[in-house]
């Protein structure tokens, strides 16, 4: 089992900026992928940016160059720096944990954080 709470979201108007953390309750080295997903209302949710155990990373190309995912190991958190924010960017935010075990794999969410960009 792996908890997981996001922080950090909120309003920002365009062009602006917001740092999304996710805390897991183990550590995240033996978590698999962790990942930032959203979901705007109407839509389904998407994958935004992913972080592999060996720091791996990968983005939506809807936000490449503009946000990017790291991690600390030692505080068992995963961040989401979003730079360069615009209205389209606006959703519910979820951090992901995804492990893969010898015979299955196990997906872990967070409660999700709104964020809000304003034109």
């Amino acid at each position: 089992q792996v908890q997981l709470v996001e922080s950090g979201g909120g309003l920002v108007q365009a062009g602006g900026s917001l740092r999304l953390s996710c805390a897991a309750s183990k550590s995240i080295l033996s978590i698999n992928v962790m990942g930032w997903y959203r979901q705007a209302p109407g839509k389904q949710r998407e994958l935004v940016a992913s972080i592999t155990s060996d720091s791996r990373s990968d983005y939506a190309e809807s936000v490449k160059g503009r946000f990017t995912i790291s991690r600390n190991n030692a505080k068992n958190t995963v961040y989401l720096q979003m730079n360069s924010l615009k209205p389209e960017d606006t959703a519910v935010y979820y951090c992901n944990a995804h492990i893969v075990g010898a015979t299955s794999e196990l997906d872990y969410w967070g409660q999700g954080t709104q964020v809000t960009v304003s034109s």
